[in-house]
């Protein structure tokens, strides 16, 4: 079974994130959606909150293939765990390759896990960062964010 490994904050999940999601389960047999736990970084969105949601989602959107955990620690260490042949990895520009591309190949070095880099199509300018930003300033920011997940914006927000 080919499983892929899409570590991120998903501090909101966004459309972007989704888009990916959906690329990834025509690639691979197995998802693992994983929210990775930084210490440096405030969540806005409680962790098990956000993994619920996230399985909602998937579950209204037919997608069985997709497990969503919360993991504090590395990727590589998770990937192993799991027995992910890939990390997944969304690309929106030329800084999020260079970024990415050396981590992937730590990644490698370390574990010997390969890297794919998917982007959002049409999405691939939307980032967590940009909806909290919109939210903060009470901008319209309900086309970036799956339904789902918006629904429970009200009750979640630290």
């Amino acid at each position: 079974m080919k499983t892929g490994l899409y570590m991120g904050s998903f501090d909101p999940f966004t459309n972007g994130h989704f888009e990916i999601v959906k690329q990834s389960c025509m690639l691979f047999d197995k998802v693992i959606i994983c929210i990775g736990i930084n210490e440096k970084k405030q969540r806005r969105f409680d962790k098990e909150f956000m993994q619920e949601a996230i399985k909602d989602l998937m579950q209204e959107e037919g997608l069985l293939n997709v497990d969503v955990c919360i993991f504090d620690g590395l990727a590589i260490d998770k990937a192993k765990e799991s027995n992910a042949m890939y990390l997944v990895r969304g690309i929106r520009n030329s800084n999020d390759y260079n970024y990415e591309e050396e981590i992937s190949k730590i990644n490698e070095k370390l574990g010997g896990i390969k890297t794919i880099y998917l982007r959002g199509g049409e999405l691939d300018y939307v980032s967590s960062s940009l909806v909290r930003v919109l939210m903060d300033n009470h901008k319209p920011f309900s086309n970036l964010v799956p339904k789902t997940i918006l629904k429970t914006f009200n009750m979640n927000i630290k």
